[in-house]
């Protein structure tokens, strides 16, 4: 039996976002959003009142969830912060990290007998830091961590400088897990000590699954 958030506002970030080179490209990640959407699927589905701030993604919105639609890190920051407060935020999107200085105004062409072309990056706002330290804190801030290798140690290493609740991690480039996959495996640990295995499932069981551990702390 799954523990119910009736009368919980809990606020989730999916997808990745795409910051802006010229007018025809941009940074992007190959996130598909499918884990933060099945969490806040899960998170209705258990009588949550759920607003879901959404990177560029093709994913149906799911039934009783309230949907944001957002293209860069800045755009996500502001619909995230706007949206405070809640109990629990669950930033599960997968924000660039850079993004370039500038935007051209117009489409970058190639030029004849230049071969290289340097773009000049910067860092995109820390959400899930800020929503951490804001002073409407939620009561659980909840993180997600993708990695290609040493994932626990990163995992923690993010848990405790961002001073999240939770963090979510898993491995990406790994068959059937990660990014674009409908499974995934991730291991949870916990500023109280948590260190829990979910999976290998379908996102949607361990969104469940992972919304057991929040409820439980939430209550």
């Amino acid at each position: 039996m799954t523990a119910a958030l009736a009368g919980r506002r809990l606020l989730v970030s999916a997808g990745p976002t795409f910051e802006d080179i010229d007018p025809v490209r941009f940074i992007g990640n190959r996130s598909s959003g499918k884990m933060g959407f099945a969490v806040a699927d899960a998170a209705a589905r258990r009588g949550a009142e759920v607003l879901l701030v959404a990177g560029p993604v093709h994913l149906a919105t799911p039934a009783g969830v309230q949907r944001v639609d957002v293209r860069s890190a800045e755009q996500m920051r502001a619909a995230v912060l706007a949206a405070l407060p809640v109990d629990a935020y669950i930033g599960a999107a997968a924000v660039a990290d850079w993004r370039p200085r500038a935007i051209a105004p117009n489409k970058m062409k190639k030029t004849a007998g230049v071969d290289t072309l340097a773009l000049e990056l910067v860092r995109t706002p820390d959400i899930l830091a800020e929503v951490a330290a804001h002073a409407a804190r939620p009561a659980l801030v909840v993180g997600f961590a993708a990695e290609t290798e040493d994932v626990e140690r990163y995992a923690r290493g993010k848990l405790a400088a961002k001073q999240l609740d939770l963090i979510a991690a898993n491995r990406v480039g790994v068959a059937g897990a990660g990014f674009e996959s409908d499974d995934n495996l991730l291991t949870v640990f916990g500023r109280d000590g948590l260190a829990r295995e979910l999976g290998p499932a379908p996102k949607i069981q361990l969104a469940d699954a992972l919304l057991d551990l929040i409820a439980e702390r939430l209550s």
